[in-house]
This record gives structure tokens, C-alpha cells and sequence, in this order.
């Protein structure tokens, strides 16, 4: 039977203690512990313990969801304690008293059947007479560690400490402060695992350290709030009083939540949005100011008060008045203004007309922007421009929920917000620039907004009530249709705005540029001169665009350099009055007020003032060259003039493509060989070329990207003018995709390739035969100095395009129509 030692006590144990598993509990020795017995393994070894000498063995399970541990699931530290006292539950459970006696380590487990017993090693609590003194060290220190523990914890009372510094030995202090740590399950086991009195108190003294600097830090956070809330409440109670001198001095402004309800019934809200309103103005005034959720009502309560429900603008129903309007501010677009005074015809018959969509489509600074403008000032509206270029968020249309922090309105709403009313014009600026990710499509979200049967009841996310968009007139704009989504474009009115013609650019430049550049840079238009060629001579030689934007920058430095002339002269003038002044005996200024001078510009003063020209007006050679075909394609900024060019060297029939070409183009140039190599004989090419000659196909202006079927017929003259050494006519200029069979297919944008090749001198334009109907679109001017030819196959094609006299060495003669459905003008 072995013996156990605690201090001056013995005590005389079985070999095999009835073991006794805890749950996340911990028994140190010198301490008594109620517990809960209700497991059936832990009720028998009570009572096998009681029909003993009431001595258990007590030890804890490695992990406290297993239900029935085995030996594996105990650990080998344990203390052997005595049961002093025991209580039966009606339901079969038993709470014991148990008082630990010293530790001990487990040799062994042993089954019985229905309980764990152990046989177990004392582990020797005496210090060596090296260590009593370092313990009795330690001791003090942790003693003192812990006083400062107790004081920092809340939950420990200070009695503790007394009772501790009163143990009658360092084992007992030892243990004592252990069983009262909070600390992990795991770090209290090893605690009781250690195997010297000595080792215990240094894992003490390190917990400890490490115990108190958490304690202090929570100690400091807990501090700080108490101190924040404790503000507050000051806070709120000096508002409340400071409220009750205001209504005492009737000097309450009006703007708290006792006048919001006044404010909500004075703005003619819809019934179902005055009832939403009214009922956040009564939970407002439930709420403390200081709430974070009040803040989030008020503001609510002052988007629904800030927008337009009934008020409205007088429409000006004059359609004369917008005539003159609309010609003041954009020369031409007549189309455009057009279908606006249908609008204000319809509207002063009608008295209310659902709004139009529509969408103006064109290349950059051609006046879509500012028409925008007219339109408002024509029908005199409010005007709100929302630019959508970047958007990406679906939120920015809709708007945020009120659940998020600094959620707001969408652009649409705020945008009512500005304009004040519900009719004015919204000018929805760059909607083919609307991308989309993983928050959302923005031009879906549009498509509520844009529909005049769904925006009567717009429902905003923030607001999340209807709000009627139908009397409000949209406008969009855009440079590149195909980029706006199908079902976006399906609910607007598209209306193209090709480039100006160089005529109607030098009219804009006259009526509007120059004298807006001369009065912004600080000149007087009647104090200067321009040549009737100068700005001519700017449009060909310093601009090459669809829009007027670089031409009014170019006339913009010449203002600049004519204003910084006058300042100079002005300052020379000066310094000679000032000489005068001083001459004077009398002391006054004599001299008389010269008048300004007529500052004049030239052709030849315009390389001083802009520069080295950076276009040459001749660029586009119009003489016939071998494998060099002129091809017209349409881009963003309007319709561009391109040469084609093919070259064949000797090889194994390779293909090769360069200029930045798309798909699309490189499969044109793959059908368009495939033509030539199925017509070789036909148009007196080697039917064996492809084996021992490669083609080359390139487009300039390499870094530009190219794509797009419209280039198939010139690429497939090209090549057949490469192979068969005849020249292409440099004054025709051609559009049409090809087939392999050598049809010729339709392509859009004829009317903006059309203007391109009247701006490049091209006499002769082959266009595709289902084209010729659009013809009607094409501008006058550029129909009576342009010959459009409309070709069903690529043989009409090669019949006008190839000049085959001058190969021949003969003088080439009017270009010749062989189709009888050609169309000249």
C-alpha cells in the first residue's frame, strides 16, 4: 500500500485507485472542490471509492468532449484527493466534496469493468537544500505578483491573497495561487505536472508577468470606453438642456424634428412617399440624437424633402423661339433640330408629352455635349449633364441601401436634386463608355431609367419609393453605337451626327470659335483682322478631325500669341507715357489716348504663330500605283481615308498581314486570296501563284488597331492589282466586304466614309449596291463633288478600279460605268 506525504500528514492508499475523469477541471493539492458526478464510469468509482477508504484518483481528460474516456484519453498527472462528503441526487447524479492531497503520477491504468482504477508514483514535494532558498525567493516574488493579479481581476475577491499569504508552507502558496489562475485548461495541467516545487514557481512567476500585462491593457480599454460613454452622456445631457433654454428664448430655428412634419406636408409628396416620410419623422423623434441610426433618418428624411415631387418649369412652346435658339448656338445639325421642334410642336398641341430618349451619336467635337444645352435653353428647362464615362457600379444608377455607411442616392436622383424640378433636360453624357464588373452592370441599370413605360415608378434603392422620371427629357450621347448594349439602344431614338464638312467647319470657325477664343484671351473681334484663307488654312494643314475641338484649340494659340503681342506693346507704350510725364513742367499728362490698332493675320504669319504645319494637304497621292488600293473605314472619330498596300516576292505562298489588324480584317484578306486564287484565270493571274510567291498585305499607320469587314473589296484589289502589274486608280477610293464567291456585302457607316473621302479630294467612292439607299443621308455638298458607284461583285469592282490603259502605257481616260444602276453625282 503506498504512502502519501502533504507537509507533516501521511497517508496510506491503495495499490489501485478508483479514478475519477475531469472536464476541464484542474485539482491542485491543499484544495477542496465541489463537483458533479453523473457519468456512470464516474459514479462507480465513486462508490468503490466510498466502500473504501474514500480516496479517488483525480484526473483530466485530455479533451472534454469524450464522453467515456479511455486510459488513452487521460493524462498521467493526477491528484490523489479524499472525498469528504457526498449528496444523492433524485436523479441519480452525486455531488462530493473532495479535498486534494498531494500530487502523484500514473504507472498505470487498469480496467475493472465499470471504472478506470490507476496505479500511482508520489511525486516528491521537498526542495533540496540548494533550492529552498531560491524557492523561498520566488515565493515573495510570485506572492507579490499575484497581489497585483487579484487587483487587476475582477472576478477574484481580495481575501484571496490574504489566505494565501497565510499558508503555512511555499507547496501550499504554490497551489494555492495555481487553482486560482484563469488560464487555459492545458497551461493549469502542466502546472500540476511539473516536476519540482521549484520549477513551479518559476512557471508561475513567467504566467503571471505574462497574466498582468493583459489584465492591464483590458484594465486600459475598458477605461477608455467608460470615459467615451461617459462623454456622451454629458453630451447628450448639456444638448438637452441647451434645447430647453432655446424653447424657453423662442429662439428655436425651426429645422429639429418638430418642424420636419410642417416641412413634409408643405412639399405635395405623393401619398405613399408623405406616409413613408411622416413615419421616419416619428421615429426620429423617438430616437436620441446622438443614435447612429438617427443619423441615417435624417438624412433620408432630407433627400425625400431636397427633391422635386410638383414643382415644375414653364415650358417655352415657341417653336420660331427654339429655331433661333438652336441656329445661335450649332450651325447645321439639321436633323437634330429637327426632330426637336417636332417635340415642342407636339408638346404645345398636346399640353404634356412622355419624354424622348434620344441619343446623338457621333464622332468627338462635333457638338453633341453643348446641343444638349441648347435643347434645355430652347424649351426653357433646367439642364443637368451626368457624365457616365467609367462608371462601373450598378449602385451609381440606383443607389446605395440604407444599411451601408454613407450610403446615398443614385446619380439619377441627385441629379433631380440639382436640377429643382421634375422636367428638366438630363444630358447623359458618353453612355457607350459604361463598363461593368463584379458589382453590377450600370447600362442594366439603365435601362429602367431610359424606358418610358417603367420610369414613371423609378425606385431607387435609398429612397425605396417610386419616383416619376416621365417628364423629364433624356438626352444621351455617345462616339461609338456599337459599344451601347442592344437592349439599351432598342429604347432610344438614335440620331448620327456625322463629321463637318471643311465648309461647314470654316462657317462654325467664323461665327463661333473665333470670336469666343478672341473675347476669352482678352481681345476686342473688331480689333482683329483674319484673312478669309487663314482659317482655311488651318483646318487643311493643323487638323485632321471629324469634330472642330483641335481647330478651336489652333485658333485658341493664335489668340494667345495675339494677346501677348498687345501686352507687350501696351507695356512699351506705358514706359513712354511715363518718360512723357516726368518731361512735363506742369506735372500733368498731356498726351492724348492713342487708339488700338488693328492686329492682322495672314497666311504667312501662321507658321510663326502655330508652328511647322503637321498635315500636308497633298498627303493622300491620287496617282495610280500597283498593289496600292484606297479603302474608307469608320471609327469612333468619324470616317478615316486608308491606303491598302500588298506586295509579292517570290516564297511558298505564305500570307503575311501587318498594321494592328483584328480578326474580322485578317479573315477579309484570307477571303479576298482565296478570290483572287479561284478567278486567277479569269483575270490573267498564274493559276499556280500561290506555290512559288508570298503576299504581303500591309495597312499603315501600324500602332493604330484595325478590324472590321468594310476593307474586303480593297484588300482583294490590291492583291489582284499586285499579281497582275495593273495599276489601281488613285482617284477611287472603295467600302464592301467580300464573299469567297465574289459578292459584295453591305457595311455600315457610308454617310461618315463618305464625308472622309470628300475631306481627301477622292473623285470616285465604290460603295456596296444594298448601300445605294442610303445614299439620301450623305450631305449634299459632298454628293455633288463625290461619284458613288454601287457594285453588286468583285468583277464590277476590278472593272472601274483597275486602270488598265495606263498599264498599258495609254493615257487613262473618265471612269466609266458599267453598271446600269450606277449612281453619279
Amino acid at each position: 500500500m503506498p504512502t502519501i506525504r502533504r507537509d507533516a500528514e501521511v497517508f496510506n492508499v491503495p495499490d489501485r485507485l478508483a479514478v475519477l475523469a475531469l472536464r476541464d477541471v484542474v485539482i491542485f493539492p491543499h484544495v477542496t472542490m465541489p463537483l458533479l458526478v453523473g457519468r456512470p464510469a464516474s459514479l462507480a468509482a465513486v462508490d468503490s471509492a466510498m466502500a473504501e477508504d474514500r480516496y479517488l484518483l483525480l484526473v483530466t481528460q485530455r479533451s472534454g468532449d469524450t464522453d467515456e474516456p479511455a486510459a488513452a484519453d487521460l493524462y498521467r498527472g493526477g491528484v490523489v484527493a479524499r472525498v469528504v462528503q457526498l449528496a444523492r441526487a433524485p436523479s441519480g447524479a452525486a455531488k462530493i466534496l473532495v479535498e486534494g492531497l498531494a500530487r502523484v503520477r500514473v504507472s498505470r491504468y487498469v480496467s475493472t469493468g465499470d471504472h478506470l482504477r490507476a496505479q500511482v508514483v508520489a511525486v516528491e514535494e521537498q526542495s533540496s537544500p540548494e533550492e529552498i532558498s531560491e524557492v523561498e525567493a520566488l515565493a515573495r516574488r510570485v506572492i507579490a505578483l499575484f497581489e497585483e493579479y487579484v487587483s487587476l481581476h475582477r472576478r477574484i475577491p481580495p481575501e484571496v491573497v490574504t489566505l494565501v499569504q497565510g499558508a503555512d508552507s511555499t507547496a501550499r502558496q504554490a497551489f494555492g495561487i495555481a487553482a486560482h489562475l484563469s488560464v487555459r485548461v492545458e497551461t493549469r495541467q502542466a502546472l500540476l505536472e511539473t516536476s519540482s516545487l521549484l520549477a513551479l514557481y518559476r512557471m508561475l512567476a513567467e504566467l503571471l508577468r505574462s497574466e498582468i500585462e493583459l489584465l492591464r491593457l483590458e484594465r486600459k480599454i475598458d477605461d477608455e470606453v467608460r470615459g467615451s460613454l461617459f462623454q456622451n452622456q454629458r453630451e447628450f445631457y448639456l444638448q438637452e438642456q441647451l434645447k430647453a433654454i432655446h424653447r424657453e428664448l423662442g429662439s428655436d430655428d425651426g429645422e429639429d424634428v418638430e418642424g420636419l412634419e410642417a416641412q413634409v406636408a408643405a412639399k405635395h409628396m405623393p401619398e405613399t412617399v408623405q406616409t413613408r416620410a411622416l413615419r421616419e419623422v416619428r421615429k426620429l423623434r423617438r430616437m436620441s440624437p446622438l443614435s447612429p441610426e438617427s443619423t441615417v433618418a435624417r438624412n433620408y428624411v432630407d433627400w425625400l424633402l431636397a427633391l422635386p415631387w410638383s414643382e415644375r418649369s414653364d415650358d417655352v412652346l415657341d417653336v420660331a423661339h427654339a429655331r433661333r435658339v438652336l441656329d445661335e448656338d450649332h450651325y447645321g445639325l439639321e436633323e437634330v433640330k429637327d426632330r426637336i421642334l417636332d417635340y415642342i410642336g407636339v408638346l404645345s398641341l398636346v399640353g404634356r408629352m412622355e419624354g424622348p430618349i434620344l441619343c446623338l451619336v457621333g464622332p468627338p467635337g462635333v457638338g453633341k455635349t453643348s446641343l444638349g444645352r441648347s435643347i434645355a435653353r430652347a424649351l426653357g428647362r433646367k439642364f443637368v449633364r451626368m457624365s457616365l464615362g467609367g462608371v462601373r457600379d450598378e449602385a451609381e444608377i440606383r443607389g446605395h441601401r440604407r444599411t451601408y455607411i454613407g450610403s446615398m442616392p443614385g446619380r439619377v436622383i441627385q441629379a433631380m436634386r440639382r436640377a429643382e424640378v421634375v422636367n428638366p433636360v438630363i444630358l447623359l453624357d458618353e453612355v457607350d463608355k459604361l463598363g461593368q464588373d463584379y458589382r453590377g452592370d450600370p447600362s442594366a441599370a439603365l435601362l429602367e431609367v431610359l424606358d418610358p413605360e417603367q420610369n414613371r415608378a423609378f425606385n431607387d434603392h435609398f429612397l425605396e419609393v417610386d419616383y416619376d422620371l416621365s417628364q423629364v427629357l433624356f438626352v444621351t450621347t455617345a462616339n461609338y453605337l456599337p459599344q451601347v448594349p442592344e437592349p439599351l439602344r432598342d429604347r432610344m431614338e438614335i440620331i448620327r451626327l456625322s463629321g463637318y464638312l471643311d465648309q461647314e467647319k470654316l462657317a462654325i470657325a467664323r461665327q463661333f470659335l473665333v470670336p469666343r477664343q478672341l473675347r476669352q484671351n482678352g481681345l476686342v473681334p473688331e480689333t482683329v483682322a483674319i484673312d478669309g484663307d487663314v482659317i482655311s488654312a488651318v483646318i487643311q494643314g493643323y487638323t485632321r478631325e471629324a469634330g472642330v475641338r483641335e481647330l478651336e484649340r489652333r485658333i485658341a494659340r493664335i489668340a494667345r500669341k495675339l494677346a501677348r503681342r498687345k501686352a507687350e506693346q501696351h507695356g512699351s507704350a506705358s514706359v513712354s507715357v511715363a518718360d512723357a510725364t516726368q518731361t512735363d513742367g506742369a506735372g500733368q499728362p498731356n498726351g492724348t489716348a492713342v487708339p488700338a490698332s488693328l492686329a492682322r493675320v495672314t497666311v504667312g504669319d501662321l507658321k510663326e504663330l502655330l508652328g511647322t504645319p503637321p498635315f500636308d494637304p497633298s498627303e493622300l497621292n491620287l496617282e495610280s500605283k500597283v498593289g496600292v488600293a484606297t479603302g474608307l473605314a469608320y471609327t469612333s472619330v468619324g470616317g478615316e481615308v486608308l491606303e491598302i498596300e500588298v506586295s509579292v516576292v517570290g516564297g511558298r505562298g505564305k500570307l503575311q498581314l501587318t498594321g494592328t489588324l483584328g480578326d474580322v480584317m485578317k479573315e477579309s484578306a484570307s477571303a479576298a486570296l482565296s478570290y483572287a486564287r479561284s478567278r486567277a484565270g479569269a483575270l490573267g493571274i498564274d493559276r499556280e501563284f500561290h506555290r512559288n510567291r508570298d503576299l504581303h498585305v500591309h495597312i499603315p499607320a501600324g500602332a493604330t488597331p484595325k478590324d472590321g469587314p468594310s476593307a474586303g473589296i480593297a484588300i482583294a484589289t490590291a492583291i489582284v492589282s499586285a499579281l497582275t502589274g495593273i495599276p489601281v486608280r488613285g482617284d477611287v477610293a472603295m467600302t464592301g466586304e467580300i464573299t469567297l464567291r465574289g459578292r459584295v456585302l453591305p457595311i455600315g457607316g457610308l454617310k461618315e466614309k463618305a464625308v472622309a473621302a470628300h475631306r481627301n479630294r477622292v473623285a470616285h467612292v465604290l460603295i456596296p449596291h444594298q448601300n445605294a439607299r442610303d445614299l439620301d443621308d450623305v450631305p449634299a455638298e459632298v454628293r455633288s463633288s463625290v461619284s458613288f458607284h454601287p457594285v453588286r461583285t468583285m468583277d464590277e469592282v476590278l472593272q472601274l478600279a483597275l486602270d488598265r490603259r495606263e498599264s498599258a502605257g495609254e493615257k487613262p481616260e473618265e471612269l466609266v460605268v458599267p453598271a446600269p444602276g450606277m449612281i453619279t453625282h
